[in-house]
């Protein structure tokens, strides 16, 4: 790596620990590999437990099983889709090293409940906060509370550099085991990697917007599939197997468009809580479930407005011929459908409410190409089906 990128990196990660009041922060090239190596410096190896929700992308459970620690599963509960606290005392045991506090859609965990269970029982929380930038819990960023925290920078989340991902500390132990291994064991991305990314952070920002999302996803699927781009994921990654290009640096490439989000990352919240609260009304104007949460203790960012309704798979089938961005996740406990539940020690019926939910939740893009009229459209749209209850 040369001095220039270096440096460029050691910027990036000082502006974004500086935004949320840590003391460290280590930029990676996928979020993935930020809980890999949170996990990993803090010395979890076989026979450790680790709890999560049982809604969630089988991308945040590899690091788990590729350390030999094994994923304890955790039901939601319905209206913010997040773990639900009344269980997880009883899913803790002698082993269990940490519990994942998976901010879902943006809405922010009962982090007071969950710390007192990890102070109570002597383990760890880690944040999961891929889907929750700028989040707050009362009136304190998510991101802050637990020994760690990790974030995804990838195409679909609140801000994206492409690819990427981001551990914070403020404990200065985890901060130099995390930077002693990559120091040693961390591999870098190829040339033909970091290009190709720059290649797709250009035509991202010139082509894809909502009513081009359906045809640019299709498209970027088969590209991946054909290793023409730098996919979020590969097919080896739906098994709990590490590859060996896994643990992976990020890019100046990356740290540059990261920069840039951060200068923009205020006007990027105010629009999302501006389209939120437009979904809100939207819907309660059709007579439809706008969200539901507790205003005294949650001011959520948003990265996709979730809606429940009957006939998930039909809308999702019509929407591309709609020009309408609709999401699907989660398609399952562990995202995508095609995951194959039994090697990652999930079984149906597990998490009653997380599959209900994944049968039903659809969203809605909330993301700063989102004008008023798309989002009046995806309303429009999205009430034609049934909504579920």
């Amino acid at each position: 790596m040369s001095i220039m990128a270096a440096k460029r990196k050691s910027e990036y990660e000082s502006a974004f620990a500086a935004r949320f009041g840590q003391a460290h922060a280590l930029c990676f090239w996928k979020g993935r590999v930020a809980l890999y190596v949170i996990l990993k410096g803090m010395g979890v190896g076989p026979g450790d437990e680790i709890i999560l929700p049982g809604y969630t992308c089988v991308m945040d459970v590899n690091p788990i099983k590729y350390l030999g620690a094994k994923p304890v599963y955790v039901d939601i509960e319905p209206a913010t889709f997040n773990i639900d606290v009344s269980i997880i005392q009883d899913k803790v045991t002698p082993n269990t090293r940490a519990i994942i506090a998976q901010h879902t859609y943006g809405y922010p965990c009962d982090m007071d409940a969950i710390q007192n269970i990890a102070d109570r029982n002597g383990i760890t929380v880690i944040e999961d906060c891929c889907l929750a930038f700028g989040s707050q819990y009362k009136g304190k960023m998510l991101g802050t509370f637990g020994k760690a925290a990790y974030f995804s920078f990838q195409w679909n989340k609140p801000y994206t550099t492409g690819l990427g991902g981001m551990a914070i500390t403020n404990d200065p132990e985890l901060a130099e085991a995390i930077a002693r291994l990559r120091t040693v064991e961390i591999c870098q991305p190829s040339s033909r990697e970091v290009f190709m990314l720059w290649a797709q952070l250009v035509v991202y920002r010139l082509f894809v917007y909502p009513r081009t999302t359906a045809l640019a996803q299709r498209l970027f699927r088969y590209l991946t599939q054909k290793g023409a781009v730098v996919g979020s994921s590969n097919t080896c990654e739906f098994e709990p197997i590490m590859a060996e290009d896994f643990f992976k640096d990020s890019s100046s490439v990356q740290a540059r468009a990261g920069l840039r989000q951060l200068k923009k990352i205020e006007q990027n919240i105010g629009h999302r809580r501006k389209t939120a609260q437009l979904y809100d009304q939207l819907l309660e104007e059709k007579g439809w479930s706008a969200r539901k949460y507790d205003v005294s203790q949650m001011d959520p960012v948003m990265v996709r407005y979730p809606v429940r309704i009957t006939e998930k798979d039909r809308a999702l089938t019509e929407a591309g011929t709609a020009g309408i961005e609709l999401g699907s996740w989660f398609e399952g406990p562990l995202h995508p459908a095609e995951t194959p539940l039994a090697a990652y020690d999930y079984e149906m019926g597990m998490c009653p409410e997380a599959e209900k939910a994944s049968r039903e939740v659809v969203n809605l893009p909330i993301h700063p190409r989102v004008s008023e009229r798309t989002a009046r459209k995806s309303v429009e749209f999205i009430t034609h089906f049934t909504e579920a209850k």
